[in-house]
């Protein structure tokens, strides 16, 4: 399906989006742009809303908006957009789907629609670091590359811009992967341990969540899993696609291992050594991991594997790297994956 197929399809339709938020405004503004009626709704009142002018143009576009404690209530539309922080199961979206609505996400839409081949990574921690690097590696590598996902950035917007021949590098939180029905080319998951428990009815569904990452490829399509992590490793009787597994504390005969201080590649009984350990910048063990995680995929699209390290060749990234990761890091490390 293209982008203005899926257009064809709203036009005359009534269209909801919930959530008047940063990830939400340029969907609402494209869709109003395209013709497309749309109906804003967010719990803020309109009076405490901190961009009036937002909502002043989001009318002169043409937008109804529907703010308030009852912002949920009679969801009449034909296609309602959920914010990834709304579950997917609340009463007012299980009667707007009897009442036949079709509930979906931006992220689940950019995937139906988009053009390119797409990189995900989800994973309980790291994957913002990952999705970060891998983006950066292959724009060094001269690759037209799209960033976005939960790191910040919604795609759906862009989609009239991205070619056949780009990337679409995204992270996925298991809030946009639980009503995913497709999933990316390339697929990572760093590792996974209790978390967002308060939101999620229990660690099965966080885990069932993150596995949709995954689940709808094909056998042409690749899944890259951490060995050393339980759950992660678990994915592998159910992965349709190729799987490369990586690791620091377990012996592999096929995947990205750590021997003697370097990362090396195992295939077909041949070890090729990729990188020291010693030459990764970034602070902390747990960053080897990272490291052979990108290599896994990343390896194969860049000719110089230089890239991989945060050198000389390549500054802008380092820095931006070593800045990204010794942040996250430091509210991540609580984790025991490593």
């Amino acid at each position: 399906m293209t982008f203005e197929s899926y257009l064809a399809t709203l036009r005359g339709k009534q269209v909801a989006v919930i959530g008047i938020g940063v990830s939400n405004i340029p969907l609402i503004k494209l869709f109003l742009k395209k013709g497309i009626a749309v109906t804003a709704c967010d719990k803020c009142q309109r009076e405490a809303y901190d961009n009036q002018s937002l909502l002043l143009e989001l009318e002169a576009l043409g937008a109804t908006l529907h703010m308030g404690a009852d912002y949920l209530d009679n969801l009449t539309q034909d296609v309602i957009f959920r914010s990834p922080g709304i579950r997917p199961d609340i009463p007012a979206f299980a009667q707007a789907k009897a009442n036949g609505a079709v509930i979906t996400s931006e992220m689940e839409m950019f995937f139906h629609v988009c053009p390119c081949k797409t990189i995900a990574v989800t994973g309980s921690d790291g994957k913002t670091t990952t999705t970060t690097i891998i983006a950066k590696l292959l724009e060094a590598a001269g690759y037209h590359v799209h960033l976005g996902g939960n790191i910040g950035r919604p795609l759906l917007p862009d989609i009239e811009s991205i070619q056949p021949d780009d990337l679409a590098v995204l992270e996925l939180s298991s809030f946009q992967l639980m009503t995913m029905d497709t999933s990316a080319d390339i697929a990572v998951v760093t590792n996974l341990a209790p978390n967002h428990l308060d939101i999620h009815k229990g660690m099965e569904e966080y885990i069932a969540a993150k596995k949709n990452i995954f689940l709808y490829q094909n056998a042409q399509q690749k899944v890259v899993l951490n060995r050393d992590n339980d759950i992660t490793y678990s994915f592998v009787p159910e992965a349709k696609g190729q799987v490369t597994l990586f690791s620091r504390q377990n012996h592999l005969d096929e995947g990205v291992v750590m021997e003697d201080g370097v990362i090396c590649v195992k295939k077909d009984g041949n070890t090729r050594k990729v990188l020291p350990v010693t030459d990764i910048l970034l602070p902390g063990v747990h960053n080897i991991h990272r490291r052979r995680c990108r290599g896994l995929h990343i390896e194969r699209c860049i000719k110089d594997v230089s890239l991989l390290c945060s050198s000389e060749d390549t500054p802008r990234t380092t820095d931006l790297v070593r800045i990204i990761a010794y942040n996250i890091f430091q509210l991540n490390l609580s984790l025991g994956t490593y």
